[in-house]
């Protein structure tokens, strides 16, 4: 456990009280719930750097605390109970698994305000905010079909929802897009953080031939077994990985939170705070796209750019017709985009894509 998480854990137990700001006003109590380790090189890691930004932003006017590793389901419940009660006026709980327990510890502290990540549930006190990480797969998908010499490219899925569902469709359609010929092998592993799970399923991949690993699992495990394995590539994931630069990472999706954690923060020291739905992409840039390395070739490297430009401006949506569903049935006709609702819901995959996805 990492000293200031050992340190935040005493606090929360202790009862410490809010500190007060230079101005003599409380301090704007901030709390951070996460799924993984703060150093797990992804997911976790890019959270903790919005708090950070949050800490440099507003100085003493904010006190921050986190407690890191959380279990999705009655552990995070009684972690998020303590920050309330110990004095949190904002708490951003950060995985999926956190929404039914974020919602019940809501209901409990109305004066409490809670941020939830990439749930749909919402309160007068809790708001909900994601990313159009989709936007990223398809520049990554893109570039793996132009790049791939074996036809397979690996997928490391977390846990079968639509984020994750929908992050497999727009890889694959836009690999498939560039070579009719690619072929997706999916693992599923049930985690968000494992290093040897996710190490395991990119060495499985790797053995059925894929020559590209793509991953929504949060730690740099699969990276180093690419390297490992040689002739394999990879992209970074929630994080730019770019410590395995230029090869076997050749890009990344990078989740950059700090904007929105300052803004949320300060809404709450304005008191102009209300409940919201975001769920910002590329134009934005709470999805920006890792240096795509000199290892990538020149023209595709330029056509991944006009991808990712063509996203930023709206002239593309990743989810455009025509497209068919896994059974071959129409699904969005020729210029058809797909509507928010059936985003959010996704729960099939697209034609092409081989297997089931797990109940």
């Amino acid at each position: 456990m990492k000293l200031k998480t050992l340190l935040t854990s005493v606090a929360l137990a202790a009862g410490l009280a809010t500190g007060a700001a230079a101005d003599g006003h409380e301090k704007t109590k901030v709390g951070f719930v996460y799924v993984g380790p703060i150093g797990d090189g992804g997911w976790t890691y890019e959270h903790h750097q919005g708090l950070l930004a949050v800490e440099e932003e507003f100085g003493d006017q904010v006190e921050t605390v986190y407690v890191e590793s959380v279990p999705e389901g009655a552990d995070a419940e009684r972690v998020m109970t303590q920050m309330a009660l110990e004095g949190a006026d904002l708490i951003f709980t950060t995985s999926f698994g956190y929404m039914d327990p974020t919602i019940n510890v809501a209901a409990k502290f109305p004066d409490v305000k809670f941020e939830h990540a990439t749930g749909f549930k919402r309160a007068d006190n809790v708001s909900t905010y994601s990313a159009r990480f989709y936007e990223g797969r398809a520049v990554q998908g893109h570039i793996a079909g132009r790049m791939t010499e074996s036809n397979i490219i690996g997928y490391i899925a977390s846990f079968p929802i639509p984020e994750v569902v929908r992050g497999i469709n727009s890889a694959y359609i836009h690999a498939s897009r560039v070579n009719p010929d690619v072929e997706f092998k999916i693992i599923w592993v049930y985690t968000w953080f494992d290093p040897a799970k996710e190490a395991e399923a990119a060495n499985v991949l790797i053995e059925q031939g894929a020559d590209i690993v793509l991953q929504h699992t949060d730690s740099t495990a699969p990276q180093a077994a690419a390297q490992a394995a040689g002739g394999v590539y990879t992209f970074g994931q929630a994080s730019d990985m770019a410590e395995f630069g230029p090869e076997p990472r050749i890009s990344s999706i990078i989740d950059n939170w700090a904007p929105y954690y300052i803004e949320r923060t300060q809404a709450v020291i304005d008191g102009t705070w209300v409940s919201e739905d975001t769920f910002d992409g590329i134009d934005t840039g709470m999805v920006e796209i890792g240096e795509i390395s000199d290892v990538v070739p020149a023209d595709v490297k330029a056509e991944a750019l006009a991808l990712i430009e063509s996203m930023r401006t709206g002239e593309y949506h990743p989810f455009t017709g025509p497209l068919n569903k896994q059974d071959g049935s129409a699904w969005l006709a020729e210029g058809e985009v797909i509507g928010v609702g059936d985003l959010l819901g996704m729960n099939f995959y697209v034609e092409g894509v081989s297997g089931e996805i797990p109940q």
